[in-house]
């Protein structure tokens, strides 16, 4: 992803219009509109200033959503039965090593126990096939985890 188009999905992100950003830069509607166009660049200035804006650092605003929508378009692409040969557990433990030694240390039996009746009660309260249970309930546990950290 260039960095025009970055620019353009962080500003819709924070739902500005091109006019508003703008205003709190002190440039035209224009100037945005050749930045995200990439006829020409702002300055570090700028760029920090639109970080800030909207709510990224500078790397983040650089790269805005280049490796999601990778991500993504890998996540849409892949087939069930090559999905069901990855050993997820592995490929994350490289990144996490705990994820590849948690077993020798925690009583997994315990959670999981307590796992399936959560997964139950989703199931029971909403109707949800097990699939879905599993997956709202890590959706769950992905916002607490976020609420946690700041």
């Amino acid at each position: 992803m260039n960095l025009g188009n970055s620019l353009f999905h962080a500003r819709k992100k924070c739902g500005l219009s091109q006019e508003a950003v703008a205003e709190k830069l002190g440039v035209s509607r224009q100037t945005i509109s050749k930045w995200e166009t990439d006829e020409t660049l702002p300055d570090i200035r700028q760029s920090k200033r639109m970080a800030m804006l909207y709510n990224v650092s500078l790397d983040e605003l650089i790269t805005f959503d280049a490796d999601v929508k990778e991500i993504e378009r890998i996540i849409e692409t892949t087939s069930e039965e090559l999905e069901a040969k990855i050993d997820w557990t592995s490929a994350w433990g490289k990144k996490y090593p705990i994820l590849l030694r948690y077993q020798n240390e925690v009583n997994t039996a315990n959670y999981a126990a307590r796992l399936s009746v959560m997964l139950d009660e989703l199931k029971d309260e909403y109707g949800y096939n097990e699939l879905d249970a599993m997956l709202v309930l890590k959706d769950i546990l992905a916002k607490v985890w976020k609420a946690r950290k700041g």
